[in-house]
């Protein structure tokens, strides 16, 4: 019960890698505020949770709600003291083929998203005292090129130097930042992303999981789980000397 009398805000927490990370949390005695556009998503795990579990439905891409989001928190379970920007989307199309509004509005909700609920959360945690720490969620996509995947490419890159420049400019609060980058981790999330490559390639969804499968050297996919265990450990006291960092988890597949 590491996290009792903690709260935690984590956004995409409805499903997938959001939700293990939200029930991670909450198994260590934390308060959860389950952030997601599907709001019925996170008022039906906010009641599987309990009380210390409150849905909120956001767009991450909206700047006062973002905002309000931190305030609402607050108001209900006193302060804050740990931010995961977990929401994310994405756009499978090579360059010449990618619309230019498609390819803002994976940059508006995987980057400038990520940008809101940082600085949401650190004004807040500023202004408490205390410190605290914000976790991003970035991508293996985010350390190299992949064909097909241009702009969640860059908006997870853009995570990771958002990451690690309030990493420096949080440290005199207390504040640590550090990301996340997951490598090929099964979830309803990247069954669209099979089922989009599968329709580029001209075979179907169990072909590409199978070969994605094949590419890892640890010979299988990640869970959802696995990615909320580093999370929980990131934000814990464990980690206290640990800041401007990203942690991979992908079964040795991207290595640098």
């Amino acid at each position: 019960m590491r996290y009792q009398g903690k709260t935690v805000i984590v956004t995409g927490g409805g499903s997938g890698i959001g939700r293990a990370i939200c029930e991670r949390f909450a198994r260590e005695g934390a308060n959860v505020t389950i952030a997601d556009r599907n709001g019925a998503g996170a008022r039906a795990l906010a009641e599987e949770l309990g009380e210390r579990a409150l849905a909120y439905e956001v767009d991450v891409t909206d700047a006062a709600a973002m905002e309000d989001l931190v305030a609402t928190t607050v108001a209900r379970f006193g302060g804050l003291d740990i931010m995961v920007n977990n929401a994310g989307i994405i756009l499978i199309a090579p360059v010449v083929e990618t619309d230019f509004a498609a390819w803002r509005q994976v940059l508006e909700v995987n980057l400038n998203g990520v940008f809101l609920g940082a600085r949401a959360a650190a004004r807040q945690l500023i202004a408490q005292g205390r410190g605290g720490v914000i976790i991003n969620g970035s991508s293996g996509a985010g350390r190299r090129g992949v064909a097909n995947l241009a702009a969640y490419c860059a908006s997870k890159a853009g995570v990771i130097s958002l990451t690690q420049t309030l990493a420096l400019e949080l440290a005199p609060h207390r504040i640590r930042v550090n990301a996340y980058t997951p490598g090929h981790i099964l979830t309803p999330f990247w069954e669209t992303i099979a089922d989009g490559f599968a329709g580029r390639l001209g075979v179907n969804r169990e072909e590409v999981i199978e070969q994605f499968r094949r590419s890892v050297p640890w010979g299988r996919f990640g869970t959802p789980e696995e990615v909320a265990h580093a999370v929980a450990w990131l934000a814990s006291d464990e980690a206290e000397y640990i800041s401007g960092q990203c942690l991979a988890m992908n079964g040795a597949e991207f290595l640098w």
